[in-house]
């Protein structure tokens, strides 16, 4: 979820993370619709790992567990998560059923290198963008909003690699979101207009 200006910020609740004086929490929920609520229902349905960072995974663990008729595949599936500060021990890893400890990029690197399920990231602004500076990017999946933040957090904010992607899929809604399916297409082309 992703504004026009490359917010990220606390799409789904005023407090989701009110870092850094956000005041936007919460700016995806007028532009719900039947349309958009299909899209995210497929993928909630889809069988897959994900990957996410200690931010994002505190929040989810502590509401997930609880939620599973809304989202069984989130408690199914399992949760990678990237940290270097959270301990093995911690009662969130031990406690969420499927969760697993990565401590590096290079962790991060074997975990897509092994036969299983597709992994994807949720929220984790941080973590992608680390991910796109090492070129661990197969598929970027945005739902764009028609409006401007102004501030907040940002998705293409640091160290993103030059790389091209083709567009897969996409469908606008009634409510203006677009939704846009990219997959990594190689490296950067360029030319000149119009020869």
């Amino acid at each position: 979820m992703i504004s026009l200006d490359g917010v990220i910020q606390s799409p789904g609740a005023p407090k989701e993370d009110p870092s850094g004086n956000f005041k936007f929490g919460g700016w995806v929920a007028p532009y719900g619709d039947e349309v958009g609520d299909k899209v995210v229902q497929k993928e909630l349905e889809q069988q897959t790992d994900y990957l996410l960072g200690r931010k994002t995974f505190d929040i989810w663990a502590d509401y997930w567990p609880e939620h599973a008729d809304f989202w069984p595949a989130i408690n199914e599936g399992t949760k990678y998560v990237l940290s270097k500060t959270m301990k093995k021990s911690n009662p969130k890893i031990i406690g969420w059923k499927n969760s697993v400890l990565l401590k590096s990029i290079a962790d991060i690197k074997k975990v897509k290198k092994s036969k299983g399920a597709d992994i994807q990231v949720w929220g984790s602004g941080k973590l992608i963008q680390l991910l796109l500076k090492n070129d661990l990017v197969d598929e970027l999946r945005l739902k764009i909003y028609p409006l401007t933040l102004g501030k907040g957090k940002k998705l293409f904010e640091t160290g993103s690699i030059p790389a091209a992607f083709t567009l897969t899929e996409s469908i606008a809604t009634p409510s203006g979101v677009i939704l846009a399916n990219y997959k990594r297409a190689g490296k950067v082309k360029t030319g000149t207009v119009g020869i």
